[in-house]
């Protein structure tokens, strides 16, 4: 392992996701943590403060590698166009929609984000999860939310 670092960029990145990790941290630290059986406020937040700590850890320790590693690939763009609003879609429209037809969308927008997949597919599988997370989160855990919103009128 190489001591000379390759890329500034990695070391910033690193560092200032570990002072991201350490103020949100901080600012758990008034709240009760509790177990993990019995979780107080705070421990969620604990969790992911560490989460992320760890994460920066590691981007900054590679920024520390090997000579011969590869360099970062291109960008998926049309990932990001598409992965990114699709949960923001969803909060945006799920109570006015409902749970069934935003997550449907929400679904649908998220698979455009391949290049592969096409049309009919990307229905099957925005149809196939909205059942199954309709079974589940509806029916199996019988949490209370509305299916179908007042914009959707049958």
């Amino acid at each position: 392992m190489s001591t000379k670092p390759k890329d500034g960029t990695d070391i910033a990145a690193g560092l200032l996701l570990m002072a991201a990790a350490g103020f949100f941290g901080w600012q758990t630290r008034a709240l009760e943590i509790g177990t993990s059986l019995r979780m107080g406020p705070g421990y969620f937040p604990m969790v992911l403060s560490g989460v992320l700590f760890l994460l920066g850890l590691v981007v900054f320790l590679r920024a520390f590698g090997r000579e011969d590693d590869e360099p970062f690939g291109k960008i998926a763009w049309r990932g990001i166009l598409f992965i990114l609003p699709a949960p923001i879609f969803f909060g945006l429209t799920v109570r006015g929609l409902g749970f069934v037809p935003a997550l449907f969308l929400t679904s649908f927008i998220a698979a455009q984000a391949s290049v592969r997949m096409r049309l009919v597919p990307a229905l099957i599988l925005a149809l196939a999860v909205t059942i199954l997370s309709t079974l589940i989160f509806s029916y199996g855990l019988g949490l209370p939310f509305r299916r179908f919103g007042p914009w959707v009128q049958f």
